[in-house]
């Protein structure tokens, strides 16, 4: 082999090992973009808009957030999903759009354990159980009393077919061996304003959405889902405490990239972002809307959204739930 041809393999050889460092060393040269599945103003585009400005200061670029809602989050994902693998699409990712659209609907074109690289999980929010005053139970126990006297007399009511809320309900009823009709909304609003009325008995929601009308005394919470009783309702046991273990999971948030993502991009963004959640105005902003923040490793949150997803995948096969 002559010299110059071995001088030059062994520079394109060099300079094959030294990509993967000056890829992380100039990310990001350009705007990232962060993908919201769902519309502007609810819980998950409001934390993506905490986390986005000052993360885009930590790395010296513009983080703009993307709202592509529709489809029970399918629509956002696909996006990501379809994105360059470069660290300039992340999206946000959801129990409801990442867990459970994935399970119950059956003309998904994607799976998210392979097609998405998991970077960490964002926040936790709490989930929560109320029931509307003209229902005559004031506990946990009086309430599945009540709906085992009644077989499917009463209905709760959620954000939608197919939303966490849903598969939270359902859960419920298997684990307490009661009946309840499933009446799904769009969005938590419209149910919580029925429950109000006596319309439907009870709601299974976000603990955001429903704090407010807990804390005017409008509906009774039952029970949160939560490792343990929160500050803001301390009064209110967890879904643990009140005998319903099963149901005891928090909702949470996550941040994904495409599959093929460098590794060092991913840990660029991943070590940016947990310096983003330990900023004290960052946590106050989470706090205001319940949200613990987390920031957990890559691959402990790529097992956390598995293990959801298969939770879920359960939930959905026991309950019979198949949407088209």
């Amino acid at each position: 082999m002559k010299l110059h041809h071995l001088l030059a393999g062994l520079f394109v050889a060099a300079a094959a090992l030294a990509a993967p460092a000056q890829a992380q060393q100039s990310y990001p040269s350009r705007p990232i973009k962060l993908v919201v599945p769902f519309p502007p103003g609810g819980t998950t585009d409001v934390l993506a808009r905490t986390i986005a400005d000052p993360l885009g200061k930590l790395l010296r670029q513009s983080v703009v957030v993307e709202n592509r809602s529709g489809a029970a989050g399918r629509i956002g994902s696909e996006f990501v999903i379809r994105a360059e693998p470069d660290g300039y699409t992340l999206g946000i990712a959801t129990v409801s759009s990442h867990a459970v659209t994935p399970v119950v609907y059956d003309n998904i074109s994607y799976d998210v354990t392979r097609d998405l690289v998991a970077i960490t999980r964002l926040a936790s929010v709490p989930n929560v159980l109320t029931i509307s005053p003209k229902v005559p139970a004031t506990d946990m126990q009086s309430f599945i009393a009540l709906l085992k006297s009644q077989p499917g007399h009463y209905a709760y009511g959620s954000a939608g077919a197919g939303s966490e809320a849903n598969m939270m309900g359902e859960l419920f009823k298997l684990s307490t061996g009661t009946e309840m009709m499933h009446v799904p909304y769009r969005g938590s609003s419209p149910a919580l304003q029925d429950a109000l009325g006596g319309q439907i008995a009870a709601v299974f929601d976000n603990l955001p959405s429903s704090l407010p009308f807990i804390r005017n005394g409008d509906l009774k919470a039952l029970a949160v889902a939560y490792p343990q009783r929160l500050e803001a309702l301390p009064d209110v046991p967890t879904f643990a405490e009140a005998g319903v273990p099963e149901v005891n999971d928090a909702s949470w948030f996550g941040l994904v990239a495409p599959k093929g993502t460098p590794d060092e991009i991913v840990q660029r963004i991943y070590e940016a972002v947990r310096q983003v959640l330990a900023m004290p105005d960052v946590k106050e902003r989470l706090a205001g809307f319940s949200a613990v923040p987390v920031g957990n490793p890559p691959r402990e949150f790529a097992a956390e959204l598995a293990a959801e997803i298969d939770k879920q995948r359960q939930t959905a096969q026991r309950a019979h739930i198949n949407l088209k």
